[in-house]
């Protein structure tokens, strides 16, 4: 079976027996997905699925599951692997774990055992608590690309995306690839920008990201005077407390900064809705989430 040509924007999973043969046999397809809502009471869920190479291609789907613990500790805004179950009469989600992003390279591996020793030894009381999922955004101050102050609480009832960046990372699956995120979010949400959607890439290289050189690096997005989406620094201080806040590790190694990779999705009340660590999720997805939240009543 072969879904390559289905392009709705939603799909119930039950769409995909019209295509069923006779004499089927069950097929198993694991799957990547970013949660967009749980229905526990109808035992569903609504998935935000990457492409299955050969299977399907990227889309949001509707899925069903067999047994309600397969939703316990789930919400919207988790990665997710889980397996798609296509039998002769149902499909539906099996195996929904939360996906734990694990990476061989350096950079990522350093900073998670700069996190566990942190962890392990206390790192002193003094260290900045990390906001979790659910809790509301206490505010924070920091000046944009044009030299002005820009607050958090300035954009209440909006959809805010944050991510981090510094604009000499020389690696394009990185601070690059986050930004490129936000930059695919904005072609997508155009119209939306700025009246229900803020996207801020906070730098977490003050020293040498000034406004100047977010400037140019917002022109080089494409973003310059686009309203809506804002390129954040500040001083060492600040900008460390609020990246800690987020738990967002980093530090200097020899010219170059070795650091994680997190992008904070707040919904209109200023709560944490999804922390997503690491590469592993596409631009759809992070637009698809983004749009399940601006959809959602208040």
């Amino acid at each position: 079976m072969n879904l390559a040509r289905i392009t709705l924007r939603t799909v119930s999973a039950l769409f995909l027996l019209c295509c069923v043969p006779l004499g089927w046999a069950v097929e198993h397809h694991g799957a990547l997905g970013v949660v967009l809502q749980v229905d526990r009471a109808r035992r569903s869920i609504r998935i935000s699925c990457q492409e299955i190479p050969g299977y399907m291609d990227a889309m949001v789907m509707d899925f069903p599951v067999r047994h309600s613990k397969e939703l316990d500790g789930l919400q919207r805004g988790a990665l997710i692997d889980f397996t798609i179950v296509v039998e002769k009469s149902s499909v539906y989600a099996d195996g929904i774990r939360i996906h734990s992003f694990q990476s061989t390279d350096p950079e990522p591996m350093a900073v998670r055992q700069l996190n566990l020793v942190e962890d392990l030894v206390g790192a002193g009381s003094d260290k900045t608590k990390k906001i979790e999922i659910g809790d509301r955004v206490p505010d924070f101050s920091l000046v944009d690309q044009t030299s002005r102050s820009i607050s958090l609480s300035s954009f209440a009832g909006k959809v805010i995306g944050i991510t981090f960046m510094y604009t000499h990372c020389p690696l394009p699956n990185y601070c690059f690839r986050l930004s490129n995120n936000f930059g695919v979010v904005r072609k997508r949400f155009s119209e939306r920008l700025g009246r229900d959607l803020i996207l801020l890439n906070i730098s977490f290289d003050p020293v040498h990201d000034q406004p100047e050189v977010l400037a140019q690096y917002a022109r080089n997005w494409n973003a310059a005077g686009v309203p809506g989406w804002y390129f954040l620094t500040g001083s060492p201080t600040e900008v460390q407390k609020v990246c800690h806040e987020f738990g967002m590790n980093f530090w200097q190694d020899e010219g170059l900064i070795t650091h994680a990779l997190h992008t904070v999705i707040l919904d209109r009340q200023g709560k944490i809705v999804a922390n997503l660590e690491g590469n592993e999720f596409t631009a759809k997805q992070l637009g698809d989430l983004f749009e399940s939240l601006m959809s959602a009543p208040n």
